[in-house]
């Protein structure tokens, strides 16, 4: 296959520090110059293929501008999720004045990264990794990247090869996406590189002493190091008629189907709970033509999490589409006749439902656990900075409470995002190359086309400083929150402030946000901010 070359700048078109998209034949190319030199890599994000040109260039790494994953322009190599694959890498050359890209024909721009070839000969130790959701799946890829020759066993109760959970609520719900598009890797993958995939494998016993996992068909499989991954497990309502037929959670594959197959004849759903599971499920309900009512205890959506302001808007969103809510109120009772056809609210309010979903939140899965410390507020696993539990024993995604690498408070962080750092990290840790967890939590959700971001981790806040119009017409909708604690911006989310948000991610993992007085004043480019700070 041959290639193709192009003059797609010349030397003054672009100053340090500053990127473009370019074509070369068919292929969009990102040309960045750095440091006085040019590169050239694929154009678009490996995750979901947003124009990476649009994002913030900090030093070396590009930020994609709709879900913060981390690229490396002078290598293409993935330095953050999501997404697995890194950015193919193209030869530049000067002549004269003029910038010159060679791309090969057919090019796509991504590529997967060399991969250590199992050999149990140069390597007799079996890791196993036990959970193939976001963490899972990442590390099982990452141990090879490493260069761990051993034999790898990715085990999962699922019934289904390692999926993208976050479309589960999003774009499977109504539809957008297939089914085989939410596969992460193939079969073959899998197979061409030695990850053994146990699917349908529910665990019931980890011996952390004995380095032994049980399974529920009384099968053993001992280990040289572990890496648990199992997630979270839906909480339930505890009230009578909760188990009628047709009330339901929203967290696997399997989830997801049942409840579309349900609304395919519901007419009126009842969704309990404002959590994100429980906002996204009502917008795609009512998406799908069904009259959806939301029940909840609190006052507004995702109050303690983004605050009144954020809160009132996802309402108004909601409701300018349709959507009822019950606010202050719990679920006092389920009734129906082998399948729910009413909710029974606490002050007696009677709801008609052919469907209810439940979306009050999770627990993390660790009841498996043996000789493994869990933290008492939640039964979350406490680890180090190296995401280690016990011996030979590490713990990533929604179980993990980890030391906060900024505040060294221990902080569990319930985002897809994290969990595939995180998987990344204590692959590496497992390989032997320690490497301390680091991360600007991120998070997004998308609710009647009305997108969010929010980066940083704030449980407490003194302020929000707003930039922006929260509560206009759909198309005005844009806007910034600063959250502020001891007078120090420690979160923000957005709304189609894309490449300020990536800037924003940039800064608070460099310790360089400006500071609320600043950013009170209405003057602040958090674009040029960067720039001054890198």
């Amino acid at each position: 296959m041959g290639s193709i070359e192009k003059v797609v700048a010349t030397v003054n078109d672009l100053q340090d520090g500053e990127k473009r998209q370019v074509k070369v034949g068919d292929t969009d190319v990102l040309l960045a110059r750095i440091d006085g030199a040019f590169y050239a890599t694929g154009a678009f994000c490996t995750h979901y293929h947003a124009p990476l040109a649009e994002g913030v260039l900090s030093g070396e790494q590009i930020v994609c501008p709709w879900h913060t994953a981390h690229f490396n322009l002078k290598t293409g190599k993935q330095q953050e999720p999501p997404g697995l694959d890194s950015l193919s890498c193209y030869p530049v050359r000067i002549e004269g004045e003029n910038v010159i890209v060679q791309v090969p024909e057919g090019e796509s721009g991504q590529r997967t990264l060399e991969m250590a070839t199992f050999d149990p000969n140069q390597d007799s130790r079996t890791f196993v990794i036990l959970g193939a959701g976001a963490a899972g799946s990442h590390a099982a890829e990452t141990l090879r990247i490493a260069g761990y020759q051993g034999r790898i066993v990715l085990v999962t109760a699922d019934d289904r090869l390692p999926y993208d959970r976050t479309w589960l609520s999003k774009d499977y719900f109504v539809g957008k996406v297939s089914a085989d598009k939410m596969l992460l890797r193939s079969a073959e993958f899998y197979a061409k590189h030695d990850i053994e995939i146990w699917l349908s494998k529910p665990a019931t016993q980890v011996k952390a002493a004995a380095k032994t996992i049980l399974f529920q068909d009384r099968e053993q499989l001992s280990y040289d190091a572990l890496l648990v991954a199992v997630g979270g497990q839906p909480r339930t309502l505890e009230v009578p008629g909760a188990a009628l037929q047709n009330v339901l959670t929203l967290r696997s594959f399997d989830d997801a189907d049942r409840i579309l197959a349900v609304a395919q004849e519901a007419t009126e759903a009842i969704v309990v709970g404002s959590s994100f599971i429980g906002m996204e499920a009502a917008a795609g309900l009512t998406t799908l033509g069904v009259k959806v009512t939301v029940v909840s205890p609190d006052s507004l959506p995702f109050q303690k999490i983004l605050g009144d302001q954020v809160g009132q808007a996802f309402q108004q969103v909601h409701q300018e589409n349709g959507v009822v809510f019950q606010w202050g109120r719990k679920v006092d009772r389920i009734e129906g006749e082998g399948k729910v056809e009413a909710v029974i609210l606490d002050d007696g309010t009677r709801l008609a439902a052919d469907l209810v979903v439940v979306g009050v939140g999770v627990q993390p899965a660790t009841e498996l656990l043996e000789d493994v410390p869990l933290h008492p507020q939640d039964q979350s696993v406490v680890v180090d900075q190296f995401l280690r539990a016990a011996e030979d024993l590490y713990a990533a995604g929604d179980i993990a409470r980890y030391p906060d690498d900024r505040t060294q408070e221990l902080t569990r962080v319930e985002h897809w995002r994290v969990a595939a750092q995180q998987g990344r990290i204590a692959a590496y840790n497992m390989a032997g190359q320690p490497t301390p967890f680091k991360t600007v939590p991120v998070f997004w959700t998308m609710q009647f086309g009305f997108p969010l971001r929010y980066v940083g981790r704030a449980e407490q806040w003194d302020e929000e400083i707003v930039e922006g119009n929260l509560h206009g017409s759909a198309d005005d909708r844009q806007f910034i929150v600063f959250y502020v604690k001891n007078d120090r911006v420690v979160a923000a989310a957005a709304s189609k402030r894309d490449a300020e948000t990536a800037a924003i991610t940039e800064l608070l993992r460099l310790d360089r946000m400006p500071s609320p007085e600043q950013l009170r004043s209405g003057k602040v480019d958090l674009l040029d901010w960067l720039s001054q700070a890198i």
